[in-house]
């Protein structure tokens, strides 16, 4: 991590990753046959209306087709390029299969350019390699994970985060997620070994508004500054308490601060064999 020194009340506390350290022998520049143009949408939907507040603005970015099924199997292949991703947190690397394919894939930490993987159900428990969740042994880290077998990568993609098997049950696999939570997954869906790379992107400090401005992110309202009709906090003459007993969204239903906010008849309950613990964050490596 790399701190400034206090020269403005924006550098005070500011904080960003030395990606030239961390990308210095790579080619920073992304391959083209794999990345594409993608309009943003402001957080408004195909009616032009705001559905998620607080978003517009911020840099163009070139989006980078990431493969997260992991399809081509029992092929080699070999890490040619590790690249900043502005659409994800970890890093990506551009891998060249022994066919001649290129595609970009999630790296995880420790991989670097030159070393190479394979997703098969036969390859061996080392960082990179892919095989179905029921060949991986109790107690190993992995990362995006099959919720379906065939679907893709849906879980533990953020940097530095890692799930971890704890349990083989006859078809299912136990594994814990990064929010604690203990569920059953299909033992033939897939998942890498490993833990996502960019570990330090947690101690990330913004700093100032403007920084959180190139990357989409427009300046928050609170609850309570807004109009009756705009928020459940909102209305009254001057500072209001928030009154109510559990805190709420500006729609209505309960959010975090210690509360469930899962829908008691969601159709995966009976997958969770442990709920995630409440409160304060806490991750499957403590």
């Amino acid at each position: 991590m790399k701190k400034y020194n206090p020269t403005s009340a924006g550098r005070r506390g500011m904080t960003v990753i030395e990606y030239k350290k961390k990308l210095s022998s790579t080619d920073n520049r992304p391959h083209k046959p794999l990345t594409k143009g993608k309009s943003s949408t402001g957080g408004r939907n195909s009616q032009g209306r705001t559905t998620m507040w607080y978003r517009g603005n911020g840099n163009k970015r070139a989006y980078r087709e990431i493969d997260f099924k992991f399809n081509k199997k029992d092929i080699p292949a070999k890490i040619e390029t590790i690249e900043y991703d502005p659409y994800r947190t970890g890093f990506v690397a551009l891998v060249l299969y022994a066919d001649g394919e290129r595609r970009y894939i999630l790296v995880p930490q420790y991989m670097k350019v030159g070393d190479t993987f394979v997703v098969s159900e036969t390859a061996k428990i080392e960082v990179g390699n892919r095989l179905p969740l029921s060949k991986i042994p109790v107690g190993t880290f992995v990362y995006a994970v099959e919720l379906k077998p065939g679907r893709g990568a849906a879980i533990a993609r953020a940097a530095g985060i890692h799930a971890e098997v704890v349990a083989q049950d006859n078809d299912y696999t136990q594994v814990r997620l990064p929010s604690t939570e203990i569920r059953k997954i299909i033992g033939t869906a897939w998942a890498s070994i490993g833990e996502v790379s960019n570990e330090e992107n947690h101690l990330v400090s913004i700093g100032k508004a403007g920084r959180a401005r190139h990357m989409g992110l427009r300046p928050k309202t609170r609850g309570t500054a807004k109009n009756a009709v705009d928020h459940p906090y909102g209305g009254g003459e001057g500072v209001q308490p928030r009154g109510h007993k559990r805190a709420r969204t500006a729609q209505g239903r309960p959010t975090g601060k210690g509360q469930k906010t899962r829908r008691p008849k969601k159709w995966s309950n009976s997958m969770i064999v442990s709920r995630r613990k409440l409160g304060k964050r806490m991750t499957s490596s403590k």
